[in-house]
């Protein structure tokens, strides 16, 4: 069994050895022979070779390992900035192809290669290793300076980059400390240290040998093949190590040892290069703390750093592969091709804006600032209610509570959501402690990692969570990850939450969780019990600096507004024709011979004829295509009856009639600008009808709404059901004296449409008028006052609802009946 593909595609200037060069000179080429070749993929042609590179390696240099390698020629240019792409665990060079070719199209030479251990290439893996993977790739740098396509800073020394994905990132960190002539790295969701990784504790002070063991996630790693060994093609050293680990749960001092040895943490005093570090907000095996420390020491030796966190990670979510290649690249033209001024320390984080209405995709959004801030900045200290609580570990350590699983992205991925993510069950009963903070009073966005000191009597591993309490009690994950530490005693101590980008809404409460069991580590088997108090409120920092970029508008978003702007002139100037004189009357709609032909033939309207009163309800009724949609277009003025009249209140309506102000509808969908706020397309809809404010009665219809803090959030992030109450209130606007709406209750669940049946008739109770088109029989019975029903384009019955129904009879039958009559 090998990791899955969503892992495998992202775990991944010194003189040189005469050694290694004289090793690196014997290549075996694929097929006994330079196999250039033009990719074909539509875009510019890249010529490509494989070859097989021999290296020597080992503690002592005396192992010979040959790697499978593929060559990229940089396209438009004969000579190129190299960049080496590694590939992530589990996976070999075919993973990056397709970065790979993206790099050779913008003018590199890019190596790709399998890691020894895995794909086409020999040897053993050794988890990045100086004596073995950090050897290989110094040896690749030498071929590198050999190729006439790659330019060179110096005799022996190209000019090189190094990316790659978690097991691919790891190693150009790696390789950075250990090798000079690496000019600029672009290391994606890996590691500062893997001790903290596969062994963590959020403790204060906490030592490495009482971190909490990860077990799923190294169970993948160690046991994911059975090529020779029970690891794999592991070294047999790293199996014994694990081995001994798994059956203890706990970490050994040698253990922790080889580790670090295959941790940037252990070198990052002499990684003095730029580096693009990009981490996943989706990922339990390297968090954000990871970034966070390869920042921190990288830019402590001087050399720029610029952190991006974004929606994906080892637990699936958004992988922005377009959106991250492009920064890796952007990196590169600053730093390699010299093209560019170089880019500053920043900070940029992706959101997930909610779901556009358009696509239904998820919005993703950039909010950047000039300096990367760490994880503790601008904090805000939330007392959290809930006094001393007493948990329990079960005998056996199960049932477990759930954060995030390897390899079930669906779980992880929620959480990068917010309030939209699902719900999923994740704790046991008898096994949380649970701490409240008061409901926010505005809106509150954690960037970084809260904090919080507690006291806790017991002995073993917890796990400490955040989550968000909507108003209504339901609560969900604030992303899907646990920090684990170990208390002994009944000592206080200070806990570190998971580092994390998320908005908690007016309204909504922080609840801190405490848990005793997590699947996804080590728990003891023997049953105790814990008493939990937290002693200092909860810091949750903000980065106020981050600022979000209006993302760019489609193109539809200007041309519509001309397009109306153009097609107002064209209905507004014919109406002030001066036409017969009209008188005033009380009757809200009179329509009399009503008729519309297509240009194909269809008749969607023959010698319609009714009449609406004031006070009244009036249901639109009839099956597909019976002509209900064209009338209420012609009633609205959008489309020409070919004979017959519409009176409103005794005027005649045509396009641009003034006596349509007295109208408000809703027809066809709710037609809003996406990137605006619920509050600013009501605003722009009433100053675009050229009215005064104050005119707009806005409260009234906000009341209607009912949409609370959702007012304030971009349309697109709105559910269907949320879109149609906005839409419903705008037609409210003014508080119109004939309100007209087709399927109103359309994507409303049932509580909502209840609400609505009273709003329509306290509406026309205060003695305006209310037209309904809808299909929901039922609800129409209960709303409606009177009934118009429409088959093949004509009235074929009308009157008080109660009369068309008949006694005893539901309007469905009555319905039903009717239409086949008129039939």
């Amino acid at each position: 069994m090998r990791v899955g593909g969503a892992l495998r595609a992202r775990w991944g200037r010194t003189g040189r050895s005469t050694r290694w060069a004289a090793a690196g000179a014997a290549i075996a080429l694929a097929g006994g022979g330079a196999a250039w070749g033009a990719a074909a993929d539509g875009a510019a042609r890249v010529e490509t070779s494989s070859q097989r590179i021999a290296v020597v390696d080992g503690p002592k240099d005396d192992q010979r390992v040959t790697l499978d390698t593929t060559f990229y020629k940089p396209v438009g240019r004969a000579k190129g900035p190299a960049v080496l792409l590694g590939h992530g665990f589990g996976g070999s060079k075919q993973d990056v192809a397709g970065e790979a070719r993206e790099l050779a199209r913008s003018g590199y030479a890019v190596l790709a290669w399998s890691a020894r251990g895995f794909g086409g290439s020999s040897g053993e893996i050794a988890l990045n290793s100086p004596d073995y993977e950090v050897k290989d790739v110094r040896q690749l740098i030498d071929w590198l300076a050999r190729r006439p396509e790659v330019r060179l800073d110096g005799p022996g020394d190209p000019r090189v980059g190094m990316a790659g994905q978690s097991y691919g990132g790891a190693i150009a960190l790696m390789t950075a400390a250990y090798d000079r002539r690496v000019d600029a790295i672009a290391p994606q969701i890996t590691w500062n240290s893997l001790p903290d990784a596969l062994f963590p504790d959020a403790a204060a002070g906490a030592k490495p040998l009482d971190g909490v063991f990860k077990k799923l996630w190294a169970g993948l790693f160690f046991t994911g093949s059975a090529d020779r060994t029970a690891c794999g093609r592991f070294l047999p050293s790293l199996c014994d190590m694990y081995q001994e680990v798994a059956e203890k749960g706990r970490p050994t001092e040698s253990a922790i040892a080889t580790l670090r040895r295959s941790s940037p943490a252990s070198v990052a005093d002499r990684i003095r290069v730029p580096t693009l570090l990009v981490q996943g907000q989706t990922d339990s095996l390297f968090p954000l703390g990871q970034a966070d420390a390869n920042a921190r020491a990288i830019a402590a030796n001087g050399a720029p750093v610029s952190v991006v966190w974004f929606q994906g990670g080892h637990d699936g979510g958004d992988p922005e592969t377009e959106r991250v290649e492009g920064l890796v690249r952007d990196f590169f033209d600053a730093r390699l091709m010299r093209t560019s001024a170089p880019a500053l320390d920043g900070f940029t984080v992706t959101r997930a804006g909610g779901l556009d209405s358009s696509t239904q995709q998820v919005v993703v959004e950039e909010a950047t600032t000039r300096r990367y801030p760490g994880l503790s900045g601008d904090p805000a200290r939330l007392p959290l209610s809930g006094g001393e609580q007493t948990i329990f570990n079960p005998a056996g350590g199960s049932p477990t509570s759930i954060s995030a699983l390897p390899g079930l992205g669906a779980l992880g991925s929620l959480g990068s959501l917010g309030s939209l993510g699902g719900q999923l069950p994740t704790d046991m009963p008898g096994q949380t402690a649970t701490f409240d903070t008061r409901p926010l009073d505005r809106p509150l966005r954690l960037t970084g990692a809260a904090t919080v000191q507690l006291k806790i009597e017991g002995d073993g591993p917890l796990f400490a969570k955040l989550y968000d309490v909507a108003p209504g009690g339901s609560a969900s994950p604030a992303r899907r990850l646990a920090a684990p530490f170990r208390v002994s005693g009944g000592d206080e101590v200070t806990v570190t939450l998971p580092a994390m980008d998320y908005r908690f809404d007016r309204g909504h409460r922080l609840r801190l969780v405490i848990a005793t069991t997590d699947m996804g580590f080590a728990t003891p088997a023997e049953p105790s019990s814990y008493k939990v108090t937290v002693v200092s409120p909860l810091s949750v920092p903000s980065v106020p600096s981050l600022k979000t970029a209006s993302a760019p508008l489609p193109v539809w978003v200007w041309v519509l507004p001309l397009a109306g702007l153009a097609l107002a002139l064209v209905i507004l100037l014919p109406g002030r024709r001066t036409r017969g004189a009209e008188t005033d009357s009380d009757v809200p709609l009179e329509i009399t011979g009503l008729t519309k032909a297509y240009k194909n033939g269809h008749l969607a309207v023959s010698d319609l004829s009714f009449r609406v009163e004031k006070g009244q309800v009036l249901g639109l009724l009839g099956p597909n295509g019976a002509g209900k949609t064209t009338t209420l277009r012609m009633l609205m003025g959008l489309i020409h009856p070919d004979s017959g009249t519409i009176r409103i209140f005794g005027h005649r309506v045509y396009p641009g009639a003034p006596v349509l102000s007295r109208l408000g509808s809703f027809v066809e969908g709710p037609g809003f600008l996406p990137h605006l706020s619920g509050r600013d397309n009501l605003d722009l809809y009433w100053r675009a009808t050229g009215r005064p404010l104050d005119e707009a009665h806005l409260d009234e219809a906000l009341r209607i709404a009912d949409l609370g803090s959702a007012l304030d959030r971009a349309v697109r992030t709105y559910s269907q059901g949320m879109r149609q109450r906005l839409a419903i209130a705008q037609a409210m606007l003014g508080l119109p004296d004939l309100l007209v709406l087709d399927e109103p209750t359309n994507g409303l669940d049932p509580p909502q449409i209840r609400e609505m049946r009273e709003v329509l008739v306290r509406y026309a109770a205060a003695g305006r008028t209310v037209i309904v088109s809808s299909h929901l029989l039922a609800e129409v019975e209960q709303t409606c006052t009177h009934a118009v029903v429409m088959a093949g384009g004509r009235r074929v019955a009308a009157g008080p609802v109660a009369e068309i129904t008949g006694s005893g009879r539901r309007l469905e039958d009555a319905f039903l009946e009717i239409i086949g009559e008129g039939s």
